[in-house]
Parts: structure tokens; sequence; C-alpha cells
């Protein structure tokens, strides 16, 4: 696809181009992906997709989201993300991709919602400084994987069974939405299907992900004064593509209002140019149903070549100008001491966390119980928690 092609698709759409695959590509609303592991009777008038849905933004986990960093912590302002509203975002693109693609878009904005919930506090320097202390154990922190420990056993808001027993279709996509896992590394996932690939609304999550963020922290990182617009501009050609255009086109306009129109518009072309690459993908393959989608050697929902190589030249610029910034660096120091001191604190004398884990601590062990506590915590709660045991000390 050609950059010209690219400014052409801000619609969402080329010249002869069909956006809307075929049905039989959707998961289906009455097919074995909506089965639960503690059978229910249906709804009425919900899907049980629709079900999840609700089963997710009224869990606990998912209201912890508004506490938790995405990229700047509440010391700056409120008017920046959080995990919660940049889970929205990433929700809202999810559903308006699987729509123009006549996908399953209730599955598509569950798994959506769902995506970030097994995020600790701090961002992914609190997710860092937890799969480290985890390390000296032997063991991992994978957000995805603790997701599902959410969704199975952590939430507990009925009386048949522990978990929100969710869907099969949406526990498979918390599961391989953002990555592939092998059968003889994760025996307990065998029956999520890890010899197949996730149907295509699992497959498009992390890139609605990448499209929302991306976007997203540009627009929070000039705002928070890290990032300068005249360097974005000279070092982001998708970015300054747009700006270009939208400079000419309001020329009295504030910058900051023209940058608004280029960051909507930078965002709509990455989310057409992977509608438009995914359906050229799954015509050169061959598929012509699901099945062919899940039996593909590789995944189809994917970015052009050449919006791959922009988006991954945007990624690189907001590494080293942004998350990696001096300003940012002193919360992610923050972030990595309080987890590694209340990580050590916990594991040395259990008698400090909170009565009743003594059974989850006997059959899983000290470390994994603390890290399950410290991840399902908020920034704010946490922090308190840190100065309680310094007062402690």
């Amino acid at each position: 696809m050609t950059g010209a092609a690219l400014t052409g698709a801000e619609e969402g759409r080329e010249p002869g181009v069909a956006l809307t695959l075929p049905v039989a590509f959707a998961v289906s609303n009455d097919g074995p992906l909506t089965g639960r592991a503690y059978a229910e009777p249906p709804h009425s008038y919900r899907s049980a997709f629709q079900r999840d849905r609700a089963r997710i933004i009224h869990s606990r986990a998912f209201r912890r989201l508004a506490g938790k960093t995405q990229v700047f912590t509440d010391r700056y302002s409120d008017h920046f993300r959080s995990r919660l509203t940049h889970t929205m975002e990433v929700a809202q693109i999810a559903r308006t991709i699987a729509g123009a693609m006549g996908l399953n878009e209730d599955l598509a904005e569950a798994l959506a919602l769902v995506h970030d919930i097994g995020h600790p506090p701090f961002g992914h320097a609190g997710e860092s400084a937890l799969n480290e202390a985890l390390a000296a154990h032997g063991l991992s922190f994978d957000h995805n994987l603790h997701a599902l420990r959410i969704v199975e056993y952590f939430e507990h808001r009925y009386a048949a069974f522990r978990g929100l027993n969710l869907t099969l279709g949406v526990r498979e996509g918390i599961v391989k939405h953002s990555r592939d896992y092998s059968l003889a590394a994760h025996p307990e996932l065998s029956e999520y299907f890890l010899d197949l690939r996730p149907p295509l609304e699992a497959q498009l999550i992390d890139l609605a992900d990448e499209i929302a963020y991306t976007t997203a922290d540009f627009d929070d990182g000039l705002e928070s004064g890290i990032l300068q617009l005249s360097h974005v501009r000279a070092y982001v050609p998708l970015l300054e593509r747009f700006y270009s255009a939208m400079e000419q086109a309001h020329s009295s306009a504030p910058p900051k209002l023209i940058f608004n129109e280029a960051l909507k518009r930078m965002l709509n072309a990455m989310a057409s140019d992977l509608i438009l690459e995914t359906r050229r993908r799954i015509g050169v393959s061959g598929a012509v149903d699901l099945e062919g989608v899940r039996e593909a050697p590789n995944r189809m929902a994917a970015f052009s070549a050449e919006m791959e190589a922009m988006r991954l030249q945007a990624k690189r610029y907001l590494h080293d100008h942004l998350y990696n910034s001096e300003e940012l660096s002193r919360d992610h120091d923050q972030a990595t001491k309080v987890v590694r001191d209340l990580f050590g604190a916990w594991v040395a004398d259990p008698a400090l966390l909170p009565a009743g884990l003594e059974p989850a601590i006997e059959s899983e062990g000290i470390a994994r119980i603390v890290a399950d506590y410290i991840a399902g915590m908020t920034d704010n709660f946490i922090l308190a928690q840190h100065r309680v045991w310094i007062e402690s000390q």
C-alpha cells in the first residue's frame, strides 16, 4: 500500500475493496466458543458474549484499572489516561474494526475490555519489577495469564462457582490475543487450542491496543510537556504527514488543535490499514472460514509492511523520548523500589499479609501469592501499604 493510499484510506475504504468478510469468518453467538465451565441457561435477550462484557465491566478488577498507571501517574494531572480509560479506547477501536469487517463485535469488545485486567500497579515499570522479584523464585509474571487467574478464580461474585464463568471464546482470547503459548511449556492451558491461531476477533485486540496507545501517548506526552511538537514532527513521519495536511487546511488554528486533527487521522489511517491488510491476507491465504484462519501458519490480522514500519518508528520514538525520559524515569524508579520492598517484606514474613491466605500459600507458594496480592493493587493502595511498611521499620 502506497503512502498516497494510506491517506486515501482515511475513510476506511479503497475503491473496489470489500471490507466485510463472509459470515463464516465470525465467531458464532451460539457455537462451541460460547460454552462455559459451569453450564448456565441462555439469557432471554443477551448473547453469551454480551453477558461476558457485562461481567467484565462489573468486576472489581475492572474497576481497579481506574487507579492503575497507563504511562503517567496521577501526580501529573487527572487529564491523562489511566489503565481504565486506555482500555475503553481500545474497546471502541476494536469494536469499530470488528464491525467494519463483519466479525463478532460483542466478542471483540469483551476481549478489549478484559485485555489489560491482569496488569499490576505502576504500568510496565510495576510489571517488570514484579517479574524480576518472581524470577528469584524461579517464577515469572505474565499479565495475560494473571488475567486468566482473575476471571477464573479471584473474582468471586456468584454462589454456584468461583470466577466469572466467562465463555471459552473470551478465555481463549485472554490467553492468546497478544502472543502464542506452547503446550509443552504450558500444559495447564491445553483447553485453549494452543496448536491453532485465535479467531480474528482476538487477533485484532493487540493491534487495536497498538493503535490506541500509540496515538494516546503522543497526545498525553505533548500535553505533559515532555514531548515537543516540533521535534515530534521532525522525527515521526506517520504523524507529520497528517499534521502538514491539517496545517494547510486550518492555517489559523492553534497548533494544539491542528495536532489533535492530525492524531485523529493518524488513528483512522492505522485502523483502516489494519482492516485492508487483514482482508488482503485472508484473500491471499485462500481461507474461506474461521477454521481456515485457525489453521493458518501465521496470524492474519496485521498492518501493511509500510504502515508497520512507520508504526515501529513512532513506537521507538515514544520509547526513546517519553517512556525512558528523565521525568518518567523517576516514577519508574519509585515503582521498582515499592514493589521490591513489599514483595521482599511479605515473602519474608507472611504474617504481614491479610488473614485467610494460608491455604493458597500452602498450595501455590508464598512468592506467587504475594505477586497475586501486589498485582491486584491500585497505585495509591500500594503506595499506602509501602508507607505503612516504612513506618513499621
